[in-house]
């Protein structure tokens, strides 16, 4: 069985903000002081934040379901809406997170192939992504995808500055 992906819309912005702090939440509250998470879920997934990237041309977020269940998302960048590198014709993976009740479901996984199916149709140069230093199963899990190391960037988490391996995979 595979997942069903498809594209939100602003009628999703409400199940986005909340898919987002939770599996933010999960990902990474074990790992990070409550003040800072909480001062970055309000930065990063304030409905208005929202709001603005999804109406923003150049980011697209994808929703998967796991029989009608959502069980996770998927955010795109391009050009200017890079977090990096926007002048250039990468696509960006900024966000892929899956519930935790669909982890080891190939979900994950589905997300990735489908945003390899969108750079080849945009004729997109290569792939990157940025990915938390201490997130090894991420790490790992993006390695076997072929993506290599290029730089790194910090990543603020209220008033904690984390380090983001950048990670890419050339395509054409």
């Amino acid at each position: 069985m595979e997942g069903k992906i498809r594209l939100c819309n602003l009628d999703d912005l409400t199940e986005l903000q909340k898919i987002s702090v939770e599996t933010f939440v999960d990902t990474f509250a074990a790992d990070n002081n409550p003040a800072d998470l909480q001062e970055y879920l309000s930065e990063a997934y304030g409905f208005g934040k929202l709001k603005e990237e999804m109406i923003n041309p150049e980011s697209r977020f994808f929703f998967i379901y796991w029989a009608d269940s959502l069980a996770g998302y998927l955010k795109l960048n391009t050009g200017g809406a890079q977090t990096e590198m926007s002048d250039s014709n990468n696509l960006e993976v900024e966000r892929i997170y899956i519930r935790k009740e669909f982890k080891r479901l190939g979900l994950g996984r589905q997300l990735l192939d489908y945003a390899f199916e969108v750079a080849a149709k945009e004729n997109r140069e290569s792939i990157w992504l940025g990915v938390w230093e201490k997130n090894t199963n991420a790490l790992q899990f993006y390695r076997a995808f072929g993506f290599e190391k290029v730089g790194a960037h910090d990543f603020i988490v209220g008033e904690d500055k984390q380090t983001d391996l950048i990670m890419m995979k050339e395509l054409l």
